[in-house]
């Protein structure tokens, strides 16, 4: 059973649930893009080219992705407050492509319970290029919102 609760606006969808593993355990997860494969509840995450690595606040990553076809996006890191909150924002590697696709913010939040963390993954599309493209998207990235906060419990509990 699912303990993930649904918190969402016009550009933001959001997941929460409660993971009975300290906040620090989680973000070391969060701020290693080589993980993100091992968490991403979509299953398109395949890879990250620049390998393990601790991101900080500005840095800018990418990854290899496939849903259909392989494609590359680059995201950077536009929020961060140590073992609490990060963010990032994705959009094309190649520029052309970039001023039309991308620019949806990816935010992980933090925050230590009794016993544990409560954790909040966010979807924000209101620096999409194209929000109408991705709007239909809405409950399918919703639904691996919440197997990714399933694997991350997974992941620290186990």
């Amino acid at each position: 059973m699912s303990n993930a609760r649904e918190l969402s606006t016009k550009d933001v969808e959001s997941v929460e649930r409660f993971i009975p593993a300290p906040p620090e355990q989680i973000f070391d997860l969060l701020v290693d893009p080589a993980r993100h494969r091992d968490i991403d509840g979509s299953g398109t995450v395949k890879d990250s080219p620049e390998g393990s690595r601790r991101l900080a606040l500005g840095d800018r990553f990418g990854m290899e992705m496939k849903q259909g076809i392989g494609y590359s996006m680059v995201s950077e890191v536009i929020e961060l407050e140590e073992n609490r909150l990060i963010a990032w924002q994705s959009t094309s590697p190649i520029k052309l492509l970039g001023l039309v696709v991308g620019g949806r913010i990816w935010r992980y939040e933090l925050e230590p319970r009794e016993g544990g963390t409560l954790v909040r993954e966010s979807w924000d599309i209101s620096q999409e290029r194209i929000k109408a493209m991705v709007r239909p998207l809405r409950s399918k990235t919703k639904a691996n919102m919440e197997k990714t906060l399933a694997r991350i419990e997974e992941l620290v509990t186990t």
